[in-house]
């Protein structure tokens, strides 16, 4: 993992409220989301929240 991509799963922490990614997203639907993941990631490139 890079810097960069530290820095980001970092700063995707700081803005999730929760301790699992999905339960924030936006894309947390099964239509949405296909990784294998979900519904428990705690690190995601395709994290938005809601």
């Amino acid at each position: 993992m890079t810097f960069g991509e530290r820095i980001r799963q970092w700063w995707l922490r700081l803005r999730c409220p929760t301790e699992f990614l999905c339960d924030n997203c936006r894309y947390d639907h099964d239509s949405a989301c296909h990784r294998r993941e979900r519904p428990n990631a705690t690190r995601c490139p395709d994290y938005k929240s809601k």
